[in-house]
């Protein structure tokens, strides 16, 4: 049986993300950058935002550990669309041939609630095509726990492997694989096409 509906990550899927976008624009030496971005503004302290922490409550504990980083951690609060860094070729089209194809479309997504709902906002034109969009942070649980999958099969009233679940991090493919989802590992918009044409879904 192949899927009968596509469901998308949306960090570096459907638009590049990396807190390296921000502050390249603030932090000149990449020695210092590398820093920023690795110890400070790390990858668990952002997942605690995925998870549903908000900004405002955590950023201060955050500025108490590395004080004279203080002004980068206030700009991830006030300058996060900054980490996005536009759409990836070719996405928004297969997004748009999915909807022509009568394709159900939808998403699940690790972000913060309080950044997506501007976010979502300024990209109505192709949020708007999917029937439904799990957020981590309004869920409070995040991409690869089991449950997320769980509730999206619930939720998109998705059966065994009527969902084809694209995401660039390969273990939360496997995740998705694990609660009934078929996966595709997303390297780019070229290669995802010919998967879609292959299991008849474009």
């Amino acid at each position: 049986m192949h899927p009968a509906a596509v469901v998308f990550d949306v960090g570096n899927v459907l638009y590049r993300w990396h807190p390296r976008y921000l502050y390249e624009t603030l932090i000149d030496d990449s020695v210092e950058l590398d820093r920023v971005c690795a110890i400070v503004m790390s990858d668990q302290w952002h997942w605690s935002l995925d998870k549903g922490r908000i900004f405002a409550d955590i950023a201060p504990g955050l500025i108490e550990r590395f004080p004279r980083d203080a002004d980068y951690i206030r700009a991830w609060g006030t300058r996060f669309s900054e980490t996005i860094d536009g759409p990836i070729a070719g996405m928004a089209e297969i997004v748009a041939a999915l909807q022509a194809g009568n394709v159900p479309i939808y998403a699940i997504t690790n972000f913060p609630g309080e950044f997506w709902t501007p976010f979502r906002a300024a990209e109505s034109a192709l949020f708007d095509r999917f029937s439904d969009i799990i957020v981590s942070g309004f869920e409070g649980i995040a991409k690869p726990d089991p449950a997320i999958f769980r509730l999206a099969r619930e939720r998109f009233r998705l059966g065994e492997g009527e969902g084809l679940f694209i995401d660039d991090v390969v273990g939360n493919v496997r995740a998705a694989e694990a609660e009934g989802f078929a996966g595709h590992h997303f390297h780019d918009a070229r290669t995802l096409r010919a998967a879609l044409e292959s299991l008849e879904i474009l």
